[in-house]
C-alpha cells in the first residue's frame, strides 16, 4: 500500500510541466476530511473534445482509495458515463482492496481545504427509474419515495404507489420535506435518486451534501441513481 497527502496529490496536478485547470466543486462541509492510500483521476473540462471531457486515470492503483476529482463545469450527461467506466475498471481488477473506496474530490469551505464524499456502492443508470424497472422484473420497489431533482430550486417528490399526487420543494426544504413525509411509517423507505443529465457537477454535489446531513431512522437513501 502507498500513502500519501492527499494535498500533494491536488499540488502535483498544477505543478508539473503540463498544467491543467480543474475546478473542485464547493462543499459547505464534507463527511470526509482526511484520507490515506490513495491514487487519483480526474476529470478535466475540455471544450475541444466530442463531449468536453477528458479523463486522466494513469496515475490510478487498484489496491488504493480513488479519488475521482471531477471539474465541477461538467453536465452529468459528460461526467457520469466517465464515473461509471472507473467503476467498472476497479471491480473488475484482478488486484482489489475490498476495503479501498472510492470519493469524489471536493473544495471543502468550512476547512478551506480539501473534502472528499464517497461513493463507493452508488450504482449509476442513465434514463428514467420506469425504463430500467421495465427492463429488470427483480428491481422494483413497491414502496419508495422518488425524488426528482432537475435544479436546486425544482425538485418533484412523489410515491411509488401514487405517482400522480406530487408535491414540489427545493433543496433548501428537502430534507425537512422528506424527513416529514416519511415521520408516520414505521418500516424504512427508501428513497430514490434521480437527476437531469444537464445538471452540473458542482449541483449535483450540492444536492448529495445537502441529503448527508439528513439522520432518520426510517429513511433509506437508494445506491441507485438515475440520471435521465
Amino acid at each position: 500500500m502507498r500513502s500519501i497527502l492527499v494535498l500533494f496529490t491536488i499540488i502535483c496536478l498544477f505543478s508539473c510541466g503540463n498544467e491543467r485547470e480543474l475546478q473542485l466543486p464547493q462543499i459547505e462541509k464534507a463527511p470526509v476530511s482526511e484520507l490515506q492510500d490513495v491514487s487519483a483521476a480526474y476529470l478535466f473540462y475540455d471544450e475541444t473534445k466530442p463531449d468536453s471531457v477528458d479523463l486522466n486515470r494513469k496515475n490510478l492503483i487498484s489496491t488504493t482509495n480513488w479519488l475521482v476529482n471531477v471539474d465541477k463545469r461538467l453536465t452529468l450527461k459528460q461526467a457520469i458515463p466517465h464515473i461509471k467506466f472507473l467503476q467498472s475498471k476497479k471491480e473488475s481488477s484482478s488486484h482489489k482492496n475490498q476495503k479501498a473506496k472510492n470519493y469524489f474530490t471536493c473544495h471543502d469551505l468550512s476547512k478551506n481545504n480539501l473534502g472528499f464524499l464517497e461513493f463507493t456502492n452508488c450504482e449509476y443508470y442513465e434514463g428514467t427509474y420506469l425504463e430500467y424497472t421495465a427492463k429488470q422484473s427483480n428491481f422494483n420497489y413497491s414502496k419508495a419515495l422518488h425524488v426528482n431533482i432537475y435544479s436546486q430550486n425544482d425538485i418533484e417528490l412523489y410515491f411509488s404507489d401514487i405517482p400522480t399526487d406530487s408535491w414540489n420543494s427545493n433543496l433548501k426544504g428537502l430534507v425537512n420535506n422528506i424527513t416529514f413525509k416519511l415521520s408516520s411509517f414505521r418500516e424504512k423507505i427508501n428513497v430514490i435518486l434521480s437527476f437531469d443529465k444537464k445538471m452540473t457537477f458542482q449541483d449535483y454535489i450540492t444536492v448529495k451534501s445537502e441529503l448527508y446531513k439528513m439522520h432518520s431512522a426510517n429513511v433509506d437513501i437508494s445506491k441507485h441513481e438515475f440520471i435521465y
